[in-house]
């Protein structure tokens, strides 16, 4: 299993964008230091302290001009037409290939629901969008007389250059979150990104069995090949010991990250508690949707809410959160990787016994400040990476 970064760009406080961008970049060179795999970085518009990414692919091209083997993740491209045309992802993934010397992996994703709305979206569309997107783009890298013709969207004929320095192209990805989009990622032939924020393993590994039926169905993958790898991010957050790991303040920062999630979801809390409850990933907006108004038979009782969903709750309302009680609350809980390295070596393994490929670290979280950052990704290649990825 191979750990790479996965980041957001997140910073709380005081907007000052330049300040995050030179933390990612200082991030960033540590991590190709210590033999981290991918370097993941998410497209967001709107998101403001939550995500400061609207231009992942100029700060992949920083990043990519500062190291020298850490491969170049985004994850990924908002497929809506109307957000990001399909040539143009083509052609600024390309150009970052030839940045960075062929280190790019490319995924897709769905896009949100308030980014729906600012760039005029048609919800409803925006699967079909991301399906005809990665039909698209690598018959771009590949061919040089490309054209498409659908109710979508039409293309007269064009050599679209660059052609990406990787062949046949970089691998594909795409960011699921229900067993559907699983499902879909699979008989597409690429790689599926999922997290397990607050969730348990037993709901991912369901998910998962999705993608292995899909990736069995597939005839015809989007690509030049079938990408069958499997990604999951978390909070990640190893410390020198467990009493570092509760001082460090990780957990109560992942209680923000949550607590923030329905706002930048324009979804309601209702529909990120059963997700919790129901062991379903929130990365796909509709799965968001698809349990607002559902009442599956694994969700508990108001009164048997789970203590996660409790303390997210209070946070919310502007309770006052003890490190302490952070962490009594969410180091339980198999997926959330914060503690000390004989803890998160353990809980890792978990992962890697589902099968997972990439264990995507989620370490600038909220207002965790720079030093704890750094401090958890140089505990991660020295007590994990060894371990796990030799």
């Amino acid at each position: 299993m191979q750990f790479d970064i996965f980041c957001e760009s997140q910073r709380v406080g005081p907007i000052d964008e330049a300040s995050v961008y030179r933390d990612v970049l200082e991030q960033a060179r540590l991590a190709d230091s210590l033999g981290f795999g991918t370097w993941w970085a998410v497209e967001h518009h709107g998101a403001v302290e939550y995500s400061y990414s609207a231009a992942p692919e100029l700060l992949l091209s920083w990043i990519a001009t500062q190291t020298r083997q850490i491969r170049l993740g985004h994850a990924g491209v908002l497929a809506p037409f109307r957000i990001n045309h399909p040539i143009r992802a083509a052609e600024r993934a390309a150009m970052l290939d030839h940045i960075s010397g062929g280190r790019v992996e490319l995924g897709l994703a769905r896009s949100l629901g308030g980014e729906w709305d600012v760039f005029e979206v048609d919800g409803e569309r925006t699967r079909d969008q991301l399906i005809e997107a990665m039909q698209m783009i690598p018959r771009m890298w590949t061919e040089d007389k490309f054209s498409w013709d659908s109710p979508a969207i039409k293309i007269p004929e064009r050599n679209i250059i660059p052609k990406p320095v990787q062949r046949p192209h970089p691998p594909l990805w795409q960011a699921a979150g229900s067993p559907a989009s699983f499902h879909l990622a699979g008989t597409m032939g690429v790689g599926v990104h999922a997290n397990t924020l607050l969730t348990g393993l037993e709901g991912l590994q369901v998910l998962l069995g999705e993608y292995d039926r899909g990736i069995s169905e597939c005839t015809e993958p989007a690509g030049r090949f079938i990408n069958e790898q499997r990604a999951v991010f978390t909070f990640v957050h190893v410390a020198e010991s467990e009493r570092a790991a509760i001082d460090s303040g990780a957990c109560k920062a992942a209680l923000w990250y949550m607590a923030r999630m329905p706002v930048v979801f324009h979804a309601p809390p209702d529909a990120l508690w059963n997700l919790i409850r129901g062991g379903l990933l929130p990365n796909d907006p509709t799965a968001m949707q698809s349990v607002t108004d559902s009442n599956p038979a694994d969700v508990p009782a108001e009164d048997e809410e789970l203590p996660a969903i409790e303390l997210i709750k209070r946070y919310a309302a502007g309770d006052e959160i003890s490190n302490e009680e952070a962490y009594e609350v969410l180091s339980p809980i198999a997926s959330v990787m914060v503690g000390d390295p004989e803890t998160c070596r353990r809980k890792a393994e978990g992962y890697r016994d589902l099968g997972i490929d990439h264990l995507m670290c989620f370490t600038q979280i909220a207002d965790l400040p720079q030093e704890k950052v750094l401090e958890a990704i140089s505990n991660v290649g020295k007590y994990l990476i060894p371990h796990f990825d030799g």
